[in-house]
């Protein structure tokens, strides 16, 4: 019995008095430290505010040392009669902090462990409680799961003194790189202007009428990102399969016309370009799921399991089956493309990384003498418009209008951008190879 009520959580009392007593020695360690901790991971109370008056002082730039220290705990009404002997005692068994890191990997593994209980816990009381379907428990397991692996539990709010931390951080990297676009590249100079790149957590969607090049234009992106970044991109197919996207890849990497890759009929310069365009391509991460039956919740699982994740795409929404799988038709369809659409964002948040989604649009822009698309003509529901944090459209004039001077040029209209301004840019579209361009770049031979 005794043991029971002196049984605590995973922690390391001396890991901890061993980080904070090298910051007080050498604070040319704390921003190594700061990186890697946060206020959380100590598990001792006393040890946890000591922390979090450091962290403090270190965001304002502050001199940290055992004084300082001492002062600040005293003017923040957290000090007692035995602080200041407890910061000496601190320094007095850390003789060096040459070794902080390891203490820090100390620190963090105990409240690893102690995340994994406490979410262990929480999934079993779901269980236990027996509330809802099976495959729901599910995924509120894999979620809290997937909050810990993060690195962050999903229940916690966090203060703003933390998330300015990060925010401040984040502005000097980009004073310090120049300028230069916040999110992943699209691949496209003039997008990237637009769009500030893609960014963590934002919805993309991409609409168009069929035959526009929505695809296309998706897979040039995924390709442009998976080459330059070197980061996983994740491609859901429910449309077409696996074989098709990456013969349309190999033919934009290769510039070889598509036409000639489904045919089998290639010249000789074709298979050597075919032949360098494969190896180019292998050497990226990109993931392809073509299962047509996919919902949003197990997309997020898949995705979840991708350790150095950049990019989702998914072709396309109206394709796609809710939770239960069925199917929907006139007004409870609309709501499973809203909800679906909300699931979305949901899940761009949750793992950090854009996603883009590909969308049908309805024939209401072929009634207009103006054919160009609006925000009203997203099929079947207002609620893609309003989650999705940017709305592009893709138009050809020549799909319209055989004598149009604007021959395979295609414009890029940006309908809603919650980062920046709204607009079009132009560019040049290539069908042979599915590709599309810069205006001012020509391919083949």
């Amino acid at each position: 019995m005794d043991e029971l009520l002196l049984r605590q959580m995973p922690n390391s009392l001396e890991g901890e008095q061993a980080v904070l007593g090298s910051m007080l020695i050498d604070a040319g360690c704390i921003n190594d430290v700061m990186d890697k901790l946060r206020s959380d991971d100590f598990y001792h109370r006393q040890n946890r505010e000591i922390f979090d008056t450091i962290h403090h002082m270190f965001v304002f730039s502050r001199p940290i040392d055992g004084v300082t220290v001492a002062e600040e705990l005293q003017k923040n009404g957290v000090a007692t009669d035995a602080t200041r002997s407890y910061l000496v005692q601190l320094m007095e068994i850390t003789p060096t902090s040459a070794n902080v890191m390891e203490y820090v990997q100390i620190v963090r593994d105990k409240a690893l462990l102690r995340s994994i209980a406490t979410a262990a816990s929480e999934i079993t009381a779901m269980v236990q409680e027996g509330v809802g379907e099976a495959a729901d428990t599910l995924e509120a397991a894999e979620q809290k799961i997937y909050a810990v692996r993060r690195g962050r539990s999903s229940q916690e709010m966090q203060p703003v003194s933390v998330v300015l931390s990060g925010v401040l951080d984040h502005l000097a990297e980009l004073n310090a790189g120049g300028g230069k676009i916040p999110g992943l590249s699209s691949g496209y100079e003039a997008l990237d202007g637009k769009l500030s790149g893609l960014n963590k957590s934002d919805l993309l969607l991409l609409a168009a009428r069929p035959g526009m090049g929505k695809t296309s234009f998706a897979l040039n992106i995924g390709l442009n990102v998976a080459k330059q970044s070197g980061k996983t991109v994740a491609i859901f197919s429910l449309e077409m399969s696996a074989d098709q996207l990456v013969t349309r890849l190999l033919s934009t990497e290769a510039v070889v016309e598509n036409q000639r890759l489904v045919t089998g009929n290639l010249r000789e310069t074709d298979w050597e370009k075919v032949v360098h365009a494969a190896s180019t391509l292998s050497q990226t991460d990109i993931r392809i799921d073509d299962n047509p039956l996919l919902t949003v919740a197990d997309m997020n699982a898949k995705c979840r399991r991708l350790d150095n994740l950049g990019l989702v795409v998914i072709d396309y929404l109206q394709l796609m089956t809710s939770a239960g799988g069925q199917g929907y038709s006139g007004e409870s369809r609309q709501q499973a493309v809203s909800d679906i659409s909300r699931m979305l964002k949901i899940m761009a948040k949750e793992l950090q990384v854009p996603v883009i989604c590909l969308s049908q649009l309805s024939r209401a822009n072929e009634k207009r003498e103006d054919k160009r698309p609006m925000l009203s003509d997203l099929r079947e529901s207002g609620a893609i418009e309003q989650d999705a944090d940017i709305v592009m459209f893709i138009y050809r004039d020549d799909y319209y209008k055989e004598d149009s001077e604007k021959r395979n040029i295609a414009e890029i209209i940006i309908a809603k951008n919650r980062h920046g301004e709204t607009g079009k840019i132009e560019m040049r579209w290539m069908p042979e190879y599915t590709t599309f361009g810069a205006l001012e770049e020509r391919y083949g031979d």
